[in-house]
């Protein structure tokens, strides 16, 4: 799912050309195609077992043998344990990322979805960015660590989910049926974290999520007689309906802030003499500044409150019939403290008398306050990116995409984002979208920062 990184200043740091061992670059090359190459889509259960035993035989390759794969729902899960020799009684520590991919539809691609390519500096292929990029880095990692004769003082635990872009099976049973296998004193969750990088290699931010919006879809239902269309009168469901979205539309729900978005804007406001950061220092000492709120929505959607969109629209049954049903289907991504219900009894007032709002029950994720900033994540995180990037800001942020952290934090164990990849600003990564990519020198680059942060934290 999304990984923007919120609001960050633009900040002029130079890359650091020091570099540990240089890694077997094509090794990672030639892994990472094989992973974006398994078509783990929804509904394909045998590319999820190609994965898995691909996944399987290179844990194995950084030691890693404890190693359960989950058939169920139609995609598999796999969870894998790194076990300490040494263990210092400090409860594990749980790397995060997903297999499953959004659907691609080949005929709108120049190039076939899952054929992996390099072209103009990226890899490109369905799922490069969200997330095996990620998924690959994390493994590259622990074969890494392996080589280097390191070893854990605590347990590392690894899940890889098959259903995160659709129903989220895999997380729900691991954090329930499956918990005593992945419990953990917290997770660093690699669909979730990341940095941005100037061409000329000045950093503008990298990201530590701590926290997510709500997600949750409303269907908006407008019913009628009908009749014939000959003889129309003002009680018209498509009308009901259309003027329940112009509402909507016009809308703009209370600004609000929490511990996630405050340290994403004070971070940001203290490097930013310009205009954008006065409006960021109003907000800051104002939250219910609905116009300066307002003015941040214009730059940045979703950072100052709860958003709703409709996404979906269907009407009528026959082109010479009054309509008897329009219906609507309105995603909103809602802020942590708002509530699903609430959200809904909003929408409710908004769309009027003729509208009924009704929750689609199976969308929802789990409503989750901020996970705590902790000092020694962040500083093991600005040290695993200083090993590439000197200085580097971090920034604790909320992200507006769902991911599978929300049911973690949701069963109690705190969730932070973490990732070693960059993209460079101003060039997309297309995730979800057509031609998604990769940059190849931010595929390679995260290896050894993920390899610094498990040794700052499991060692």
């Amino acid at each position: 799912m999304s990984k923007a990184l919120g609001l960050f200043a633009l900040v002029a740091l130079a890359a650091s050309p020091a570099r540990a061992q240089a890694p077997d670059r094509a090794a990672e090359r030639a892994l990472f195609r094989q992973v974006v190459e398994a078509q783990t889509v929804a509904g394909r259960p045998d590319e999820f077992r190609k994965l898995t035993r691909l996944l399987t035989g290179e844990l194995a390759r950084a030691g890693i043998r404890d190693v359960v794969v989950k058939d169920h729902d139609n995609t598999q899960t796999l969870i894998a344990r790194w076990k300490s020799p040494r263990p210092t009684g400090r409860k594990p520590i749980l790397l995060l990322a997903h297999m499953d991919v959004v659907e691609a539809k080949a005929s709108d691609w120049k190039n076939p979805p899952f054929q992996f390519r390099e072209e103009g500096g990226y890899y490109l292929g369905r799922g490069s960015a969200d997330n095996k990029a990620a998924l690959t880095g994390i493994v590259l990692a622990l074969q890494g660590l392996k080589a280097q004769g390191w070893q854990p003082n605590r347990d590392i635990v690894i899940l890889f989910t098959g259903d995160e872009e659709t129903a989220m099976h895999s997380v729900r049973r691991a954090a329930t049926e499956w918990r005593s296998l992945i419990d953990a004193e917290y997770a660093l969750n690699g669909d979730a974290g990341g940095g941005s990088v100037f061409k000329d290699g000045r950093v503008e931010a990298w990201g530590m999520q701590i926290a997510e919006k709500t997600y949750a879809d409303y269907r908006l239902t407008a019913v009628n007689r009908g009749g014939h269309s000959s003889r129309p009168r003002p009680d018209n469901a498509i009308y009901a309906l259309a003027n329940a979205l112009a509402a909507l539309e016009r809308h703009r729900f209370a600004p609000m802030i929490n511990d996630a978005t405050r340290a994403t804007f004070e971070q940001t406001a203290a490097r930013d003499g310009g205009r954008q950061g006065e409006l960021i220092r109003r907000f800051l000492a104002d939250p219910r500044d609905r116009e300066a709120a307002d003015l941040l929505e214009a730059t940045e959607p979703g950072e100052t409150r709860t958003r709703c969109v409709a996404t979906m629209l269907s009407g009528g049954h026959a082109p010479n019939a009054l309509p008897q049903k329009a219906e609507a289907n309105v995603n909103c991504r809602i802020f942590p403290g708002v509530g699903i219900e609430q959200t809904r009894r909003d929408l409710q007032q908004l769309a009027g008398a003729d509208v009924t709002v009704t929750t689609i029950a199976d969308s929802t994720t789990p409503e989750t306050a901020p996970s705590p900033i902790r000092a020694d994540v962040l500083d093991a995180y600005k040290a695993a990116v200083a090993t590439r990037f000197k200085d580097a800001p971090v920034l604790p942020f909320q992200s507006a995409g769902a991911t599978d952290g929300a049911y973690l934090r949701a069963a109690g164990i705190p969730v932070y984002g973490f990732g070693g990849l960059w993209s460079i600003v101003g060039e997309h990564t297309n995730a979800h979208g057509l031609d998604e990519r990769v940059l190849v020198e931010g595929f390679h680059g995260q290896v050894p920062i993920w390899i610094e942060m498990l040794k700052r934290v499991a060692g």
